[in-house]
Order: structure tokens, then sequence, then C-alpha cells
């Protein structure tokens, strides 16, 4: 799937099996490598004689080279449009020394699954997600059949009452309601209803592969998992990668990093200036956009805060409009604050001076400042974010949710809990002893996502 988090993770997955022995192609889009090379620079790519980057076009008309692209039309391309230029790439790899032997494909790249049928290639599909949204998405036609459809979503209490509803017969998945699952099964409109029929495709594709990887770690969603491998025998649970990696001795592709998005280091110096557990990082991620109101609550709400505060405002995060906070704000935070338009969060995460993480629950971020020993602030925006919220801050206990319409004084509010006050304290209590299992999960030679990994190394060696 071609945006920043699934890139992200397929790249790091490729890093780990590029450092078993493993050849490797790794495929972009044309857009997304040019990308790249703007953002890293243009010698960030070159290949190495195991180690290559190929692209593909996506069949999209030109957009803004510094912004994700219209997802409709992305997620109508993977699920069509792209195939002829991936058979194409296939064919011609295939006469190449050596030929490809299998597919690791993103779970949401439709397309990967009727390649590998048409060309005879077994396929691995690498389901950049947790468990507990996997199983959510095998299950939204049991759902719509059990609830029916959803309302239209508005104040009604037909609508809330929906919401409200308990769906108990998710194996592995305890005291959940329809609002803890992922969007696309509680709204109704046009673009909901294709990214819930695109969502279950992807989830029944699992059926059809030699294997299934997610992106999670066993002591994490036992449950879940352990239900998951009696529906897919070969089940692999690899994560975090980021730990996997660390562990990687002498590796040549450490330099190869994973941003769209030019890199601000800048602030990792400011945050040197500043004391252990004093600031709070706040990044949506890379497809959240928000109003130009929401952005003014946010800002005034850890202006009112009193701490110490770095904020991401990508270009692209106000719906429709530059992002303009009010005089107030820059009056109120001066000294304490600082924007930029993009980090390297990993290491911003494991800087001394974060205390606490206000985030839009993207897998990616939930599972880096997991592993960072980071407790976190939850504004789930779209698709997996609202079950990803549920289990930062219903089960694990290491996050608290911000209302879908933000006001300042919540804000204020959550900052000054999570960084001062004994709620905080607990779930810094928490998220490191997750950060302790999951580092256990990584460790040689016989942490759980260590064996699973070389288990994957194994089957598609076989």
């Amino acid at each position: 799937m071609p945006i920043q988090s699934h890139i992200k993770a397929m790249l790091k997955l490729a890093k780990l099996l590029h450092s078993k022995g493993i050849h490797v192609t790794f495929v972009n889009t044309e857009f997304n490598y040019n990308r790249f090379l703007k953002s890293l620079g243009p010698n960030s790519l070159d290949s190495l004689p195991d180690f290559r980057f190929e692209t593909i076009p996506d069949g999209l008309p030109y957009s803004d080279a510094n912004a994700t692209q219209d997802l409709m039309s992305l997620g109508k391309s993977v699920r069509g449009k792209i195939l002829a230029p991936i058979l194409d790439l296939l064919t011609r790899l295939s006469n190449t020394s050596p030929p490809v032997t299998r597919i690791v494909s993103d779970g949401f790249f439709l397309v990967a699954v009727k390649a590998g049928e048409r060309l005879g290639i077994p396929v691995v599909l690498f389901y950049t997600i947790p468990a507990c949204v996997f199983m959510a998405f095998k299950q939204f036609s049991a759902i719509v059949e059990k609830l029916g459809p959803p309302p239209v979503l508005d104040e009604s209490s037909d609508a809330n009452s929906y919401l409200d509803k308990v769906v108990d017969w998710i194996p592995g998945m305890k005291d959940m309601h329809v609002r803890d699952l992922p969007s696309f099964c509680w709204t109704r409109n046009t673009e909901d209803d294709f990214w819930c029929n695109f969502s279950m495709e992807a989830a029944e594709n699992a059926h059809k592969v030699s294997a299934v990887i997610l992106h999670t770690f066993y002591t994490l969603e036992q449950d879940i998992l352990d239900a998951i491998s009696s529906m897919f025998p070969k089940l692999f649970a690899i994560g975090p990668l980021q730990l996997l990696l660390n562990r990687v001795p002498e590796d040549p592709l450490k330099p190869v990093k994973y941003s769209l998005w030019k890199e601000e280091g800048e602030c990792l110096q400011w945050l040197d200036t500043k004391q252990p557990n004093s600031v709070v990082y706040v990044n949506f991620g890379s497809i959240t956009v928000m109003s130009p109101q929401h952005l003014v609550e946010f800002g005034m709400g850890l202006a009112n805060s009193k701490h110490h505060f770095l904020w991401i405002i990508r270009p692209d995060l106000v719906r429709g409009e530059s992002a303009i906070l009010p005089p107030e704000f820059v009056n109120e935070t001066k000294g304490r604050g600082l924007i930029a338009s993009w980090c390297p969060q990993e290491e911003v995460l494991n800087h001394s001076s974060i205390g606490g993480f206000l985030t839009h629950s993207g897998w990616s971020s939930t599972i880096e400042s997991l592993s960072s020993g980071v407790p976190m602030l939850c504004w789930p925006f779209v698709a997996d974010q609202p079950t990803n919220c549920r289990y930062t801050c219903k089960v694990w206990g290491i996050g608290m949710e911000i209302n879908k319409d933000v006001k300042r004084e919540e804000v204020e509010t959550r900052v000054r809990e999570l960084m001062e006050r004994d709620k905080g304290k607990e779930m810094k209590k928490n998220v490191m002893k997750w950060k302790r299992l999951a580092e256990d999960a990584t460790s040689a030679p016989n942490g759980s996502s260590t064996e699973d990994l070389d288990d994957l190394v194994r089957h598609l060696l076989l």
C-alpha cells in the first residue's frame, strides 16, 4: 500500500530478510520512489548486489509531491490498475539471476495475490497492523449480518445506540463495542463503503497465500494470535520490527531511511536542551487531516498546559488550508514549543526528554511509542485507529483518549494528567513493562518474534 507507514514497515521487514541472506527486490511506486530521493538524497536508494529497488507506475495523475496522494484513488489503483505493471515487472525479474521465488506483499496491496496466481509464484502477505485489527477486518461481514447496516452517523440517538452495541463474538477480543472497531464498519457513505469492502477483501486474501505475517508480538496480543493461528497454520508475529533491526550486526542497509518527507533533525538538538521526561511530542501521522478549528484547539490546549512540546505539522495536515495558529498561541508558547514539518520519529521517541506522545493512534506510531517506553494521548481519526486506541487505553493501560470534537480544556487537562499526575505515572509504569516484554520478544535466540522471523525465513526458502 503506497503510503508512508506501510512502506516503512515493509522496508524494515525487507531489511530483516536481507540480513538473513535473502536476495530482495523492493518495489515502490514511481511517485513514492521520487519522494524518497527528494527527501533522503539522490544516492539514498543506491542498490546493493542483493538488495535493489524497482518501481512501477501507479496509474494516477500527477499530484503535490510533498503530500499524500488521494487515498480513494490509491485504493482503486491497488485494487486493479497496478496489476499489469506488477506482472510486467515480475516477468522481467524472473528472467534475471536469481529469479523471483517468492512475493512478500503488503496485505492491503490487493493485486499481489492475483499476480502470484497468474505466474505461479507463492505469496506471503504482511499486514502492517496488530492482530486485533486484522481480526476485526475478518469480522466485518459478521458485524453487518448480526447488527444490520450502520445508520448515517450524526448526533441522533440511533447512531449512538449503534456505536454502543456490544460485539462479544470476536475470538480473542473481549468487552468490545462497535465504536471500538475500525471506522469503516460503523460509518456509512460511499468512501467508507469502499474501504469496508477493500478491507474485507484484504483479510480474505489471507486464505489464499502460503503464510501471513502480523506486525506485533506474542505477549502483546496472545489471545487474539492464538485465535488467528487456528485459522492460518502459517502465522508469524514479527515485531516490533525496529527492535529486531537493532540486533542486526553491521547492517549495510542501515543508511537507507524510511521517510517520504524531509526530516528536520534540528529538533533533536532542541530536545537535548530539555530535562528528562519534560516534553510532549505531538504528531498526527502521514494521512490524518483536521479542521483549522481543531488545530487551534490543540494548540491552545498545549499552550495552556504550560508544558514543553515538539509539534509536527506537516504541509497537508489542515484540510484544504494552511496551518495558522493564533497570535496568543505564539506569545504563550515562546521558548517552550518547537514546530517542525517532519522529524525522525523513532529517534525523537527514544530521546530522554520525551515524556508523552499525542498521537492519532496509527499502528506504526503506537508500536514505536510502546517500544520506546512512552505513554500516549490518543486522538483516533479513521480506519484502524479507533481499535488501536481502544487497546492502547483500555487493554494495555498506556494511553488516554481525547474526544473527536477536541476542546482546548480537555487537551490541557489530559496533558497535565500525562505529565504531572498519578494517571500519567501509572501509564509510564505500564508502558515500561510492555517495552521490556517487546525487548524479550525480539531477543536472541528464544524471543517469540526472533523465532517467528527465523521460521519465516525457513518458510521462504522451502
